[in-house]
């Protein structure tokens, strides 16, 4: 998966979860500042990243992630970019999420 295959998913889940034109959200969009996400905004994002990429982030490694382009470069970084399109816009099954996940995806990266 490219990095604009998964820009295009990240974008279109927050263009669905924050009720915001697709548009308007680039790389260097901030999501509190610009789209004025909250933390249960974040929390959403965080865990559709987990379901649909197999990938665990830590709370810390989330605090870290304030632009679109880093959430994209952190799928792109822990899937090494073997990342795959998620099948359909809905949230995974954890079974099918941990089956397909990287052997590192359940170990928190420092």
């Amino acid at each position: 998966m490219t990095r604009e295959e998964i820009f295009q998913v990240i974008r279109g889940h927050l263009a669905d979860e924050l009720e915001v034109d697709p548009g308007t959200i680039s790389e260097a969009t901030r999501f509190k500042e610009d789209l004025e996400a909250d933390s249960l905004d974040l929390y959403t994002l965080v865990q559709e990243l987990e379901d649909s990429y197999g990938v665990r982030i830590s709370d810390e490694q989330a605090a870290r992630i304030s632009t679109v382009g880093q959430a994209v470069e952190f799928v792109l970084s822990v899937t090494r970019g073997e990342a795959h399109v998620p099948a359909s816009a809905s949230v995974r099954g954890d079974e099918e999420a941990q089956a397909s996940a990287p052997a590192s995806a359940g170990r928190d990266v420092e």
